[in-house]
């Protein structure tokens, strides 16, 4: 049986109707579910991916057949999968990468698929012209990837990158795009409040009130 066989069956076995009724509506009814919780979810495919990650080799038909599924927990394997496989990840898989990216698209997956694309900007610096060309994208997932991939940085963040970022993304009423940026904001703020709050300062009439009401929290 293949790899991606297996998986269905292993998920189709553990399937609860009602969670996937539920998981489903609270996701707008835009995506099947096969009803698995997270922790569960995990510990399915726990030893497929300590499998993966003793073959060093990244198994991209896999990672496709996967993000086809209908079932929202195929595209949940796919994340899970990278951000175990990242360190074996680089500037020239992004490509395979922005196809998750930008299908089946919403906020679930993307905020996962950041933390993989920003890994990867943490080893290679093409990665930060790549993501000012995704912020003036017409694809507000493009942006939003771009705004968060150096959420998790802290210290390390380029803070001249950031900016460019969110000025490319100023001026809309994209909600998922105003979070992020204030999500962005806030985040960085742990590191540097008075960085945050003189850029909060100087672009108040250009921000939402909703990126500036979440990139205030701890400041």
């Amino acid at each position: 049986m293949s790899k991606f066989n297996l998986v269905k069956e292993v998920f189709e076995n553990a399937q609860n109707p009602e969670n996937a009724a539920a998981m489903s509506e609270y996701m707008k009814n835009k995506f099947d579910f096969y009803g698995i919780p997270s922790p569960e979810r995990k510990e399915l495919y726990k030893d497929l991916l300590k499998s993966e990650k003793a073959s060093k080799d990244i198994d991209w038909d896999f990672l496709d057949k996967c993000h086809e599924d209908d079932h929202r927990e195929m595209q949940y394997l796919v994340y899970d999968y990278l951000l175990a496989m990242k360190k074996y990840l680089s500037f020239e898989d992004i490509d395979k990468i922005k196809r998750f990216i930008i299908t089946k698209s919403w906020w679930d997956t993307i905020d996962f698929l950041c933390k993989v694309i920003g890994d990867i900007g943490l080893r290679d610096e093409r990665v930060s012209e790549l993501m000012i060309k995704w912020s003036v994208s017409d694809s507000i997932w493009l942006k939003r990837t771009a705004i968060l991939h150096q959420l998790a940085y802290k210290g390390k963040t380029d803070t001249e990158l950031l900016k460019k970022i969110i000025c490319n993304c100023l001026g809309t009423d994209e909600f998922f795009i105003n979070k992020a940026i204030g999500w962005a904001l806030r985040e960085y703020s742990k590191a540097a409040p008075e960085w945050v709050g003189n850029f909060i300062s100087k672009y108040k009439d250009e921000l939402s009130d909703l990126s500036i009401k979440e990139a205030s929290k701890y400041i």
